[in-house]
């Protein structure tokens, strides 16, 4: 049970479904992990550090222990969440025109721009939409 949480707060710390472009939530992601590899991580991975680099790098070097489950779906998970992660880091390039349209100065702030972004009710462009919903944003 102390893994789920654990993997839980990883995956909430990096403030993703199987199909095509869509992403998977970080808590989808690390519920996999957690109900698949919960077991394997008590007893290969303990004591290690619970972020995602590390865990997945425990996983990955004690792959002869794990069980087939865990085998099987841990890689795709962590593989959602580094499409999550670049979903995220694509918003700003991808909707940039719409940032300059719609939001006029404040731009060169990450956070205000990401914020007036997400807030427009009008004017973003489909593809910038898009970004915004595989990102995890709406």
């Amino acid at each position: 049970m102390k893994s789920i949480f654990f993997i839980v707060l990883v995956a909430s710390t990096f403030t993703a479904s199987w199909v095509g472009a869509e992403t998977v939530r970080f808590e989808d992601a690390a519920a996999i992990v957690g109900t698949s590899c919960a077991k394997d991580i008590d007893a290969s991975c303990r004591g290690v550090n619970f972020d995602s680099i590390r865990l997945k790098d425990c996983l990955v070097r004690n792959d002869d222990t794990m069980s087939p489950q865990c085998k099987a779906d841990y890689p795709r998970a962590f593989d959602a969440i580094q499409k999550r992660l670049a979903a995220r880091a694509a918003v700003r390039k991808i909707c940039e025109r719409d940032l300059v349209k719609v939001c006029g100065g404040v731009q060169k702030d990450e956070a205000k721009a990401l914020e007036c972004i997400l807030t427009a009710t009008r004017g973003l462009s489909p593809r910038c939409n898009q970004s915004i919903s595989e990102a995890g944003y709406r």
